[in-house]
């Protein structure tokens, strides 16, 4: 793997790194993709400014087709970890620096090997075996709380080490807690710490601060060329059920307007002409239409807005008109479904009359497309409400004539830590994807389906348990496909439960969560009641379908 200084020599810094003390800690912090994506991951550009910018670190970047330049034995290796099918990438990573891919194959002479993000945050389990540690939570409070204890042993043993680390809050060590099977095939019987110095559950820890993140680094080599990133909202007051955006990342928080985020992006203004605002509903911030108005200002009417998600309710012609001005074209708003009785079922307040009047604004504000987020194979789901989504497309286009649509459609995937993750993946989605791409595409809507088989591996892998760290070290070596994983399961029969165990089947709420040991936003006795809130919409809808109603 090549250094590529010029990757390097293009970037704009919008922090002044540190200049590390003699002795500092040599560190390296990696993302397991290619520099393109990882350097456009707002969550590791602002973990990357902390750690660089601290006098008793010295940190080099890596990813999987170049880095910095590396030490030869550094003390920590750091993965920030976005998606759940990039662990190929971190064994290769593992690899190439030499380090066995098993924490317990590691020694003195290893860095301690630790991970965070949301994939890790959400349910770590399947990747346990592969981290020394992994840091749960938002990383503007973890990361110093981790280097600072780590400073307290540095010179410690291995086993002292981390021990002394499963102290900090929001530190996870797995190799401290024992899972036991009720057979090998099984379900999970107990999750206990191996002794009683070991806390028995590992809490997430909630950066609760009035400044969110930005850009620390801009550069025409992100995936999202020169791209200054402004976090205006976290998490999302919707909660709609099987969203892990907004359960993982409660409470929501809205930094000030005019005290945080315009600052932020003058900052940003002063390196490009491009600004990207994010958010999993940011047009929810209570002062938006501050933002709005600033970016309408005569002075940026050469700087380019986009937008990551908007609810659909706030889609107004003003907001559609500032965006055209600002050269987007289209803009994404997630609907799920076409049908109200869906909706109902998972918590989304949204009725067709909002999302076609959304389509209006649109396009009578000068946009030239809107792109909305469906999902097929939703607990309670039937065929007729995937027939309502395709009613619900072909009246947008009636009422919106001329705007292109988009509709892109995923299948429900469980995730943990939100009410939707007792039920498991619908063995129908496929077919309801089928059936909407035919229908859609004959009316000149462009479908985007995702893989229904890749989203059942990401089922697998969001709800499995240790046992998969096996089945993902055999899979990697098969080769990067969903073959690979059938093979793998087939090779370890006997050994492990079958693919329908930790993918299709519906789960009993008393059994022990692979996460059970780990604290989400919410505690799980809130997370029943809203899974018993989704299932009397499910059981109203069902009596009223079957008298006629």
């Amino acid at each position: 793997m090549p250094v590529t200084p010029d990757v390097f020599a293009a970037e704009r810094l919008l922090f002044t790194p540190a200049t590390p003390n003699p002795g500092a800690i040599s560190a390296i912090y990696a993302f397991p993709n290619d520099y393109t994506v990882g350097i456009t991951s707002l969550g590791y550009q602002v973990i990357w400014a902390m750690l660089a910018s601290r006098h008793d670190l010295q940190v080099s970047r890596l990813f999987t087709d170049c880095h910095e330049s590396l030490p030869r034995e550094p003390e920590l290796l750091g993965f920030s970890i976005s998606w759940e099918l990039d662990y190929v990438n971190i064994l290769a990573l593992l690899e190439f620096l030499e380090i066995p891919l098993k924490s317990a194959e590691r020694d003195r002479s290893h860095p301690l090997v630790f991970g965070g993000g949301p994939v890790l945050t959400a349910n770590p389990e399947p990747f346990a075996d592969f981290f020394d540690l992994i840091l749960l939570g938002d990383g503007e409070i973890l990361v110093g709380d981790f280097i600072e204890a780590y400073q307290k042993v540095r010179t410690a043993d291995r086993t002292t080490q981390l021990r002394y680390l499963a102290q900090v809050p929001g530190v996870y060590v797995p190799s401290l807690y024992e899972v036991t099977y009720q057979d090998s095939t099984g379900a999970i019987a107990t999750i206990q710490p191996i002794d009683a110095d070991i806390p028995a559950r590992v809490e997430k820890q909630t950066y609760r601060g009035n400044t969110l993140s930005a850009s620390t680094v801009v550069t025409e080599k992100a995936a999202w060329e020169n791209i200054y990133m402004v976090e205006v909202v976290r998490s999302c007051p919707e909660m709609c059920r099987f969203c892990l955006a907004s359960y993982l990342t409660l409470p929501f928080r809205t930094p000030s307007a005019t005290g945080s985020l315009i600052p932020a992006i003058e900052r940003g203004l002063q390196v490009t002409k491009r600004i990207g605002f994010l958010g999993a509903s940011v047009t929810q911030h209570p002062e938006f239409e501050v933002l709005l108005d600033y970016m309408s200002q005569p002075q940026y009417e050469d700087v380019r807005l986009s937008i990551a998600s908007v609810r659909t309710n706030t889609v107004t012609q003003k907001l559609a008109e500032t965006l055209a001005k600002r050269g987007t074209n289209s803009i994404t708003i997630a609907v799920e479904s076409g049908s109200e009785r869906v909706r109902q079922i998972i918590n989304k307040k949204l009725t067709n009359e909002e999302i076609i009047q959304a389509a209006v604004n649109a396009k009578a504000g000068g946009l030239k497309g809107l792109k909305l987020y469906g999902m097929v194979g939703v607990p309670g789901e039937e065929m007729s409400d995937v027939e309502q989504t395709v009613a619900m497309m072909k009246g947008i286009k009636k009422a919106a004539p001329g705007l292109r649509l988009t509709l892109g459609c995923s299948t429900f995937v469980p995730k943990a830590h939100t009410p939707f993750q007792w039920f498991g993946v619908n063995p129908q989605a496929e077919k309801r994807l089928k059936y909407l791409q035919k229908q859609l595409r004959s009316q000149g809507i462009d479908f985007r389906p995702e893989s229904y088989n890749w989203s059942v591996i990401q089922a697998l892998i969001s709800r499995g348990d240790r046992r998969l760290s096996r089945l993902l070290e055999l899979t990697r070596h098969y080769g990067d496909s969903v073959g690979s994983f059938r093979r793998a399961f087939k090779e370890l029969k006997g050994q492990l439960p079958e693919l329908d165990f930790y993918v299709h089947a519906d789960w009993s709420t008393d059994r022990v969560l692979p996460w059970s040991h780990l604290q989400g936003a919410l505690p799980q006795a809130t997370l029943l009641k809203h899974l018993d809130s989704a299932k009397v919409n499910i059981e109203r809808s069902l009596d009223k379908t079957a008298v006629g109603v």
